[in-house]
């Protein structure tokens, strides 16, 4: 995978603990930035599939058994028995 730098303005007290993260996992602050962002691109990306899928759903329509006839009237729904 071709790779290019990138140069990114951090608050220092984030730094110094992303570095202590980094540290902890014996992994470079690149990796951990790289984790990240790759994580954060694919819950985006699910997030969208799922809607997109949802969407196809609600647009279709679900198969209730009615076949789009209304057999029961409002009345008789919400009648008090």
């Amino acid at each position: 995978m071709e790779r290019q730098n990138l140069t990114v303005s951090l608050p220092k007290a984030l730094l110094r603990k992303a570095k202590i993260v980094a540290a902890q996992r014996e992994k470079s602050l690149s990796e951990i930035i790289r984790e990240s962002l790759e994580e954060k691109v694919r819950e985006a990306n699910g997030y969208k599939k799922a809607r997109d899928r949802q969407r196809r759903l609600l647009e279709s329509g679900l198969d209730l058994g009615t076949r789009g006839q209304i057999r029961v009237t409002r009345e008789e729904l919400h009648a008090r028995r």
